[in-house]
């Protein structure tokens, strides 16, 4: 999971920043496009799709690769160069793809569909929010983080366990954690961008970093709601 407190350079605005939230949501949709994309190309191959999900090794091995990619982007974003970073999320966004042929496997297709399009007017809205509400979010943010936190313990538990009812409240838990991030993340690029940024360089970190947060938001957010919506096969 993506570290909320993302670090980014303060410094002070000599450059205009009319068009970061423009740029910020078509990164963020570039990321998404890739991931279908390369989900397509999994599941379009059975040779691939058998070495990815018939070798555990291999599939764990790709998410560990995920999450050192997320990790990797928030720890050193002030290190290295946006093309550097640029790459690493696209990197991301791919590998992804690939994970998720998973839930086509598992899900059917129609009610992929239709959680998606449930996804994206969802996430419309909470990212609306954040962005015209005057309300201070920060104490939201910290709930909701809180609430990522319990999430990702439980899931790790429920790997061993196995308990229907610990995947149902996580998954209903998990929709209003991910559904108050949106709005909370998105009120906080809202100042990051009113900060301004010292360069177009120091600017186009900050947009990948903001497109990653709130891609994470909606991949998260999408799979929480398939669990809840979906029809498996």
């Amino acid at each position: 999971m993506l570290d909320r407190n993302i670090p980014y350079e303060s410094s002070p605005a000599i450059v205009a920043v009319n068009g970061f939230f423009p740029r910020v949501y078509g990164w963020m949709t570039a990321g998404l496009v890739l991931t279908a994309l390369a989900s397509a190309l999994t599941l379009s191959s059975p040779t691939l799709l058998q070495a990815i999900f018939g070798n555990k090794m291999l599939f764990f091995g790709l998410m560990i690769a995920e999450l050192a990619l997320v990790i990797a982007l928030s720890a050193a974003i002030n290190r290295i160069g946006a093309s550097t970073a640029t790459l690493m999320f696209l990197l991301y966004s791919a590998l992804n793809g690939v994970t998720f042929a998973a839930i086509f496997v598992v899900y059917t297709q129609s009610s992929i569909a239709s959680t998606f399009l449930i996804t994206a007017g969802t996430f419309a809205a909470m990212s609306l929010y954040g962005v015209a509400t005057k309300r201070d979010l920060t104490g939201l943010g910290s709930f909701m983080f809180m609430g990522l936190v319990g999430i990702i313990i439980a899931s790790l538990v429920n790997i061993f366990m196995q308990s229907a009812m610990i995947t149902w409240v996580v998954s209903y838990v998990g929709v209003l954690v991910f559904v108050g991030l949106t709005a909370y993340d998105t009120q906080k690029l809202k100042r990051i961008g009113q900060q301004g940024f010292a360069d177009g360089t120091s600017m186009q970190k900050a947009v990948i970093l903001g497109a990653l947060t709130l891609y994470l938001d909606f991949i998260n957010l999408f799979l929480m709601l398939l669990r809840v919506l979906g029809d498996r096969r």
